[in-house]
């Protein structure tokens, strides 16, 4: 393997900056700041945005390349860079971490995971690390949870938090809560129970963990009992799933499906977020297992397709809303939940929380209670929605990608508006009978795109306070990997084509473009050293939808 990394625009190396020790109080407040990206969304809120406004449309003309940092890993390259105090941290496909000097580029260390050979459905992805003290945490694709000292690169602990074998993975940037780390487990197309975990930074020994399917009788905070849940007919109360309610209240009374429970999905891959002065965690939640064939698994499914409250010290479910019940299009909501204040329907302002969806909807809820206070206007075009998978196929829009993937979206408290990163890909549903096989895919049935129907996507502004899109910008494939936005007034987003663009937050008018090489499939960022700005962001492809591979971090400044 080799690494290198290139000087552009005048850079010029420095001594490797001191490293210091971000503490509890520093995650708390480092969304006040612009110098540091001391998590995966900016900011515990996960709000991506960087309250920096030296970047603006008026200027962002002269932004131009520093230097690049080449990792020498070919995959998706989903991450998304940690800086600290001039110091940058990154993951790469198959679990690599590089700490780089944030100046010039430099490599300072390396690590490398030595993985275990394991099912993957969607490539070998990373989304990025958390950081606490002293120690940088990653999660591995085999199901284990790594502490490294920031300083050296050397392995602090290590714990497996699951079985790899049966289909557990961990591809998401782990969180912090005090003085637990938190991390969410994927795998539901492999028929595994998703759950949620903490674990002690110290010594990697587990706090707590919320299993996402409930066991038989377990009551819910809505009063339903198990995964059972309430028989919805209808997606958020108005479109209808067109389900066969009394044949799956039938099949729920019958031993040959009572075990289903045990293998129901809903994972938690994309990174949860912090309510400090509340102490909740909110996760969005995945699909169900499998995930085209709802007879084998009758019922609401709950928590699938959820967004949900946890108490954060302690796991314990306080409210779940279902996005969509007995889920047989793999439509979950997995983008991260961004938290800001809102306006209810009533004027009023309240605390809320945004996600977006596969639907191609963005949804606002009350943080305290998870009502639904409004859903956006369709960011992507809705054919013969929730339509039933058959064995000869159904055409449905959108398709299994989305709308919103599990690309993170971006809100500016400036303009009021959250920025997502769409698909439009139309899809043909089939539905077929597949038995569970520990460790093995298990879809039953298949989701593909069809020939000769245009595929596009776009970057889309929506109003958290209306719900209505105030601009909406069309781009020349479907996007995957993510937003940033600033206070200087701009919206920075990648495409598949290797473009990376900068976008006007108030307009979306392109105001700058970078030609990368690779397919731009990551969420941007924002940093300062010396009090000069930069962005970063990732160029290496994305798996999913195939877009041209590379291993390129890009940092540009002014």
């Amino acid at each position: 393997m080799t690494r290198k990394f290139l000087l552009l625009a005048g850079a010029a190396l420095a001594l490797s900056p001191a490293v210091q020790a971000a503490s509890w109080d520093d995650l708390v407040k480092a969304g006040n700041q612009g110098t540091n990206w001391l998590s995966y969304g900016g900011d515990l809120q996960q709000t991506r945005f960087s309250p920096s406004n030296k970047i603006t449309p008026q200027n962002v003309g002269q932004l131009k390349l520093a230097w690049i940092f080449q990792t020498g890993v070919l995959g998706s390259f989903e991450t998304t860079p940690i800086v600290e105090d001039g110091i940058m941290y990154v993951t790469t496909p198959y679990n690599h971490v590089f700490a780089i000097d944030a100046r010039s580029g430099r490599q300072m260390w390396h690590y490398q995971q030595k993985l275990a050979s394991v099912p993957l459905c969607c490539g070998p992805n990373n989304r990025g690390v958390a950081l606490l003290g002293d120690n940088i945490f990653m999660a591995t694709l085999d199901s284990n949870l790594v502490a490294l000292d920031k300083k050296t690169g050397d392995k602090v602990w290590e714990t497996e938090v699951a079985d790899p074998q049966m289909g557990y993975s961990l591809t998401m940037a782990p969180v912090i809560y005090k003085d637990k780390v938190i991390v969410g487990m994927g795998g539901a197309e492999y028929g595994i129970r998703g759950f949620i975990s903490a674990y002690n930074v110290s010594d990697g020994s587990l706090a707590w963990r919320w299993y996402t399917v409930p066991e038989p009788g377990e009551t819910q905070p809505d009063g339903s009992k198990g995964w059972d849940g309430v028989f919805a007919d209808k997606a958020d109360g108005i479109n209808p799933l067109h389900r066969d309610i009394e044949a799956e209240k039938a099949a729920i009374k019958s031993e040959k499906y009572a075990d289903a429970w045990k293998r129901g999905g809903a994972s938690n891959w994309m990174t949860d977020t912090i309510d400090v002065s509340r102490g909740v965690i909110y996760a969005a939640l995945g699909n169900p297992s499998p995930d085209l064939d709802g007879s084998v698994r009758p019922g609401d499914n709950r928590w699938s397709d959820s967004l949900v409250a946890l108490n954060a010290d302690t796991g314990k479910l306080m409210w779940g809303y279902q996005y969509i019940a007995h889920d047989v299009w793999d439509l979950d909501a997995v983008s991260p939940p961004i938290l800001a204040d809102v306006k209810d329907d009533k004027g009023g302002t309240v605390p809320g929380v945004i996600t977006g969806g596969k639907t191609g909807w963005t949804y606002v809820h009350d943080r305290a209670t998870g009502r639904l206070i409004r859903r956006s206007d369709p960011m992507v075009p809705h054919d013969n929605l929730f339509a039933q998978p058959t064995a000869e196929g159904v055409r449905m829009l959108p398709g299994a990608n989305g709308g919103v993937e599990w690309s993170p979206g971006a809100f500016n408290p400036q303009t009021r508006d959250v920025y997502f990163v769409n698909l439009h890909q139309p899809m043909t549903y089939k539905v077929k009978s597949e038995p569970w096989v520990e460790g093995k895919l298990w879809l039953a049935g298949a989701f593909t795109s069809i020939p000769g129907e245009q595929q596009w996507g776009n970057v889309c502004a929506v109003n958290v306070d209306t719900g209505k899109i105030d601009w909406s910008s069309k781009t020349e494939g479907p996007m995957i990997g993510g937003a940033l936005t600033t206070a200087g007034g701009l919206v920075f987003a990648g495409e598949g084509n290797g473009e990376f663009k900068a976008y006007d937050a108030k307009n979306g008018k392109v105001v700058w473009k970078f030609q990368a090489g690779a397919g731009v499939n990551s969420a941007p960022m924002a940093f300062e050293v010396d009090g000069k700005p930069y962005i970063a962001v990732a160029a290496g492809g994305n798996f999913q939808l195939n877009y041209k591979l590379g291993d390129a971090v890009l940092v540009f400044g002014l």
